[in-house]
């Protein structure tokens, strides 16, 4: 009879998620589990390539908190660069980056590709490559990890109105 390898459980995760960035300086960033995506993506401005003892790295700025003008400075070795279809579906050339990822107590290597994303819902995009063999999404549910202070939303009631 032959042996049946049962496979480890994966723990679930929402369709979006805060991570960790530990070696960029991003102690959280909300990122969009994407599925749908292969690879992910950072949102990366004032992005300049420069040559360290003959390898291409890469110095850029991150707006790691929707609504908020705190930038954080990062540089990284660039390990590619890809051609990767926006979300207009064209092709762009984009430098990709591997840098530690920090996801509900986990922490993996990935590879990250540097774009702009001012227009988009989110600063970072956690593909599919990024999440295999880690964990199982739920597209239905959000935020199964802690949210950080500064996204909770405080509602203070209205004091009551006074009559003269």
């Amino acid at each position: 009879m032959a042996k049946v390898r049962r496979k480890k459980a994966l723990p679930v995760i929402g369709w979006r998620e805060w991570v960790g960035l530990p070696e960029l300086g991003l102690d959280r960033i909300k990122a969009k589990i994407d599925t749908g995506a292969r690879s992910s993506a950072l949102h990366a401005f004032n992005l300049e390539m420069f040559e360290v003892d003959g390898a291409q790295w890469a110095r850029f700025d991150v707006h790691p908190l929707q609504r908020s003008n705190d930038t954080i400075s990062a540089e990284a070795e660039v390990v590619d660069m890809r051609r990767v279809r926006n979300p207009g579906g064209r092709r762009e050339l984009r430098p990709v980056i591997r840098t530690p990822v920090a996801v509900l107590g986990q922490t993996w290597e990935i590879e990250v590709t540097l774009t702009p994303r001012w227009g988009m819902g989110f600063r970072m995009l956690l593909g599919r490559q990024a999440v295999r063999h880690h964990f199982l999404v739920d597209p239905g549910r959000s935020f199964f990890g802690d949210r950080p202070e500064v996204e909770r939303r405080v509602r203070k009631k209205a004091p009551p109105k006074r009559r003269p």
